[in-house]
């Protein structure tokens, strides 16, 4: 397993980051112990769960893990933003919900320390001064070591970033957007953001739910038991023509490199130049063991130059005339790897 800095610090983590969304959900706590034990087998030191994620019982499962584990050899990431209860204080990214979050964390996960503490939404309702305050006296305390954002608008993460260096509070180091050959829009702002600020870029969905893992074909509706198939409106938006042009070519390429099409689509993330680390899901040690097999190999130019042709999205203007000028400098606007 290769490593990467996160943005400009000199925090180091494995280049695939294990997810823990399926962790008490699809995945019972001895599978997911399985789970996490043969990704630190590989030298994965990047773990990332949520409060949210089955209300809290997630970030359980990793801190019952980590009590075996020397804490420091991992990288750990955790968000807050969600409902955690009925009450009218228990969501949002207000001082009161955040310092709350963090303590309950904590000790769900057994530690005194969280690595990287991410904001898992945009709040609407409080100021994002309160909130990166907040976030600031956290990293001042000791007991979070970084700060991120997932799932913000690029205007929303520059306003923070700025924020943040007016007032010379902590700033966000990375982005935890959505990413993969079938959610192309993240390379409008987003990315050419993170790249101009430093910022680094942990996506999540790289299969898009599994769509393009290679196991669904055109014309054939997905079984129940699988993720795509219990997320209806993930399938029927995306069972369309754009989608299994992508598959075909992705299959292709998983027969020229003797990968599988889960392999090809990871590592073209992998490929692209501002990411930092994908972030990969497992409901069991299968499935994670097929996802290791992106890292520690590249794809030919010519196949991530079929891979972007494919996925290609239309754009109208500004993003043309952004296009028209970057080619006119001689950079390949598609390119960001």
């Amino acid at each position: 397993m290769n490593y990467r800095l996160v943005g400009r610090t000199g925090l180091k983590v494995s280049e695939l980051c294990l997810g823990t969304m399926t962790f008490g959900a699809a995945a019972d706590r001895e599978e997911s112990c399985r789970i996490m034990d043969r990704f630190t087998e590989v030298g994965g030191n990047f773990l990332d769960t949520a409060n949210v994620y089955s209300t809290g019982v997630s970030e359980e499962i990793v801190g019952h893990w980590l009590k075996q584990k020397k804490r420091d050899d991992f990288v750990i990431a955790t968000k807050v933003r969600f409902p955690m209860g009925d009450g009218p204080n228990e969501a949002g990214l207000s001082r009161k919900h955040i310092f709350t979050s963090v303590e309950d964390s904590l000790r769900r996960l057994g530690t005194d320390y969280i690595d990287l503490y991410q904001v898992h939404a945009w709040d609407a309702l409080t100021p994002i001064e309160e909130t990166l305050s907040a976030l600031n006296d956290l990293v001042r305390k000791g007991v979070v070591r970084y700060i991120g954002a997932s799932n913000f608008k690029a205007w929303q993460l520059q306003k923070a970033i700025y924020l943040a260096r007016q007032h010379g509070w902590e700033s966000f180091v990375c982005l935890q957007p959505q990413y993969s050959l079938l959610c192309r829009a993240t390379e409008y702002e987003l990315l050419p953001l993170c790249e101009h600020e430093g910022v680094g870029v942990i996506p999540w969905s790289p299969l898009r739910g599994g769509l393009l893992s290679g196991k669904f074909k055109s014309g054939e509706k997905p079984e129940e038991n699988t993720r795509v198939g219990a997320n209806k409106e993930v399938w029927e938006r995306n069972n369309n023509e754009f989608t299994w042009n992508i598959i075909h070519v992705l299959n292709e390429i998983a027969k020229e490199t003797d990968k599988s099409a889960a392999q090809v689509a990871l590592n073209w993330v992998l490929s692209r130049r501002v990411i930092t680390a994908p972030i990969i899901g497992a409901r069991n040690v299968a499935q994670l063991n097929d996802n290791l097999g992106a890292s520690g190999w590249s794809l030919t130019e010519e196949q991530v130059r079929r891979l972007n042709e494919v996925s290609e999205l239309p754009v109208s203007y500004p993003y043309d005339l952004a296009a028209e000028t970057q080619q006119r400098r001689g950079r390949d606007p598609k390119e960001l790897k």
